[in-house]
């Protein structure tokens, strides 16, 4: 059977197990993806990995004393073990003069450690093998079965509907714990239920995914949303979507490779949505960084192309002579392709009119240069007059500033400055009132 037959049996979804394993991965995702927002924004990203990693004697001790694989016990246990984390690490932040990230770092490696101890006691016992609880530390998504699911369906809604009734005060713990002090929140409580919700979560979840990579999936969802949105509820609704592509995602590819588990590649398809967000982010997208600076530097240097041939026309009151490239190259440090595509930009808006190599601003051109030229002498003006910089400082400061300015500050600046005449170097203002066509 080639790859286009099992894809389309497993979107096809006619399988039962295929079912199975995807509503598991889908609402695992979810669920982890909502809840993670929060410890993300908190600064709190490790706590994830700790409650995790705490997990993993709470399952071997549930074995020891079953002496047998009863899956729902040993959630239980996970549960209990990863509580009985949490709590200590909060214990020894408020009881010490450890920070969160020690006593975190403490409780993990204490309690992972404890947990690969009882495990390896149970492999030499001689039932370790038939066991299986060394799945739970990498996931296998495979093995759930339609009882899993219903826990993670149960357990979602539950948390779901926990997260909706708590969501204003969370957001207020969020992002201001003081302030929600201040209103009569019990913020420690609080603060207990979301840790709890969030063992919740862990503990459903090993099973798919693992001890291991549990804190991968409820941190790379809301670290890849973030990235996408200021607003925390649609931060909820995206880093809940990213989990569930990449649990659809990581169980496609565990089915089309069914010796890899699935956990590791639910973790993969998510650190390759994070990176995806990263790089291409409308706002905070590297890309999209890097096209903003360009665009920006190309306007700084048309403004700096139209103020320069502005200043030239300055004193005679004409702008109607050609300037030829070379003399506009040396009246500024353009490089030679800032200036070609300054230069075809301008002609382009109508701002430059080209006669074979040479230029003049056009009616429009010579307004938007006395615009130029005037936010940097009205600049100017105001770091001698309020920041008291002296004569020689103030021109540097002011090419900056010229360029990122609204026509609402512009008035403003004008009518705080009285409509200046001249600027510090007694060089005219030009405003366009007076700019002579």
């Amino acid at each position: 059977m080639d790859y286009l037959e099992l894809t389309a049996r497993f979107f096809s979804l006619t399988d039962a197990n295929v079912r199975i394993v995807v509503a598991g991965s889908v609402l695992l995702g979810a669920i982890a993806g909502a809840f993670g927002c929060f410890t993300f924004l908190q600064k709190r990203s490790l706590i994830g990995d700790a409650i995790a990693h705490s997990t993993l004697p709470g399952v071997a001790f549930a074995f020891l004393i079953l002496g047998e694989k009863q899956l729902h016990w040993l959630l239980l246990g996970a549960a209990i073990s990863g509580w009985l984390g949490a709590l200590a690490f909060n214990a020894i932040v408020r009881y010490s003069k450890l920070k969160l990230d020690a006593a975190l770092g403490i409780v993990l490696s204490v309690f992972f450690g404890l947990g690969i101890i009882m495990l390896t006691f149970i492999q030499k016992s001689g039932a370790g093998a038939q066991s299986g609880l060394d799945k739970f530390l990498f996931g296998q998504a495979a093995a759930i079965g339609r009882a899993d699911v219903l826990i993670l369906a149960i357990s979602g809604v539950v948390m779901l509907l926990a997260l909706l009734a708590l969501y204003g005060r969370l957001k207020l713990l969020t992002f201001d714990s003081g302030f929600a002090a201040s209103l009569g929140i019990n913020v420690g409580l609080l603060q207990f239920i979301l840790t709890t919700l969030l063992v919740v979560t862990v503990t459903i979840g090993l099973q798919a995914v693992g001890v291991v990579l549990m804190s991968a999936i409820l941190i790379i969802p809301a670290a890849a949303a973030r990235q996408w949105t200021d607003k925390l509820s649609k931060m909820i609704l995206l880093s809940a979507l990213f989990g569930m592509i990449s649990g659809i995602l990581g169980a496609y590819i565990s089915f089309l490779k069914p010796h890899f588990p699935t956990g590791p590649w639910i973790v993969i398809v998510a650190a390759l949505i994070f990176s995806l967000s990263i790089l291409f982010a409308p706002q905070r997208g590297l890309v999209s960084r890097l096209r903003r600076h360009l665009h920006n530097r190309r306007s700084m240097t048309q403004d700096h192309i139209l103020k320069v041939l502005f200043k030239a026309g300055m004193d005679s009151r004409s702008w109607k002579e050609f300037t030829p490239r070379m003399q506009i190259a040396q009246m500024w440090s353009f490089t030679k392709g800032e200036l070609g595509r300054g230069l075809r930009k301008l002609v382009a808006k109508g701002q430059l009119k080209k006669e074979g190599n040479m230029y003049r601003l056009t009616e429009s051109g010579v307004n938007a240069g006395a615009r130029v030229t005037r936010l940097h002498r009205l600049w100017e003006v105001y770091l001698a007059r309020y920041l008291e910089l002296p004569q020689d400082h103030v021109h540097r400061d002011a090419e900056e500033m010229e360029h990122i300015i609204t026509p609402e500050v512009e008035k403003k600046l004008e009518e705080m400055l009285g409509y200046p005449l001249l600027d510090p170097h007694q060089q005219e203002i030009p405003y366009f009132d007076k700019v002579e066509k």
